[in-house]
């Protein structure tokens, strides 16, 4: 039982209904218009409850956070640019957005068939918060390095994740001997889930304690992209 289990209690809360991967599987297969139509009423039903889930997450997560906002993404697909011109997505997709510019960093939700997870962290950094987090590994990854490898964390996300690039940023040195951070241009963590962890009773009370244990990483980045190499607030 981890350090957050023992402490919290948690009220009785929602479940995903089992309908939510039953729709997306015949969606998946089934991925067109002339399927969807029909079945919109049933979807816009699940969707109501999702909206009640997150919710409940969102009210318990800003006991000790400034969630701003919660988002669900819509299902339907921008095919404008893409390959692929199926219109639905086949998941829901949920973010969670903490209050900048003094909070950084955020939360999702992904409800798929056999493809659930929960992830946080930088998906996708501005080019000025990014050069700043690789400025500071440059200086001094100490600090990082002590969140990332903390027991706690480690036992609920793993290990830092994110793409890289092949060898070093422009302007950094690739025989730096914090590298591997320094070449990211991502830095998540990301947890996959099954459909029985899904369905579980518990799922949205593993969701909470998750993203309560990454806090720790959380506060440390806002110190970072909040200050300068100085320390000083940039606020």
């Amino acid at each position: 039982m981890h350090a957050l289990e023992k402490n919290a209690t948690f009220a009785p809360m929602s479940l995903i209904n089992p309908d939510v991967l039953s729709f997306y599987k015949e969606l998946s297969r089934n991925n067109t218009r002339e399927w969807f139509e029909p079945q919109k009423i049933r979807f816009k039903a699940l969707e109501i409850e999702i909206k009640q889930y997150v919710e409940e997450i969102k009210n318990i997560l800003n006991e000790a956070d400034e969630i701003e906002r919660a988002k669900i993404f819509r299902i339907y697909r921008d095919v404008r640019f893409s390959k692929n011109k199926t219109p639905f997505k086949t998941h829901f997709g949920i973010s969670f957005h903490r209050k900048k510019p003094h909070l950084r960093g955020g939360y999702y939700l992904h409800i798929a068939p056999g493809e659930s997870f929960i992830a946080s962290g930088f998906w996708n950094p501005e080019k000025e918060d990014l050069y700043r987090i690789r400025k500071e590994m440059e200086v001094d990854a100490a600090g990082l390095r002590d969140v990332i490898d903390r027991l706690e964390l480690k036992s609920n996300w793993g290990v830092l994740q994110g793409d890289e690039v092949k060898t070093a940023p422009k302007g950094f040195s690739k025989e730096h001997v914090d590298i591997d951070l320094i070449r990211k241009k991502q830095y998540l963590f990301i947890k996959k889930f099954s459909d029985k962890d899904v369905l579980a009773p518990n799922f949205q009370e593993q969701i909470i304690i998750h993203f309560k244990a990454i806090r720790p990483f959380f506060d440390y980045m806002t110190s970072v992209l909040t200050t300068d190499l100085n320390g000083v607030s940039i606020l």
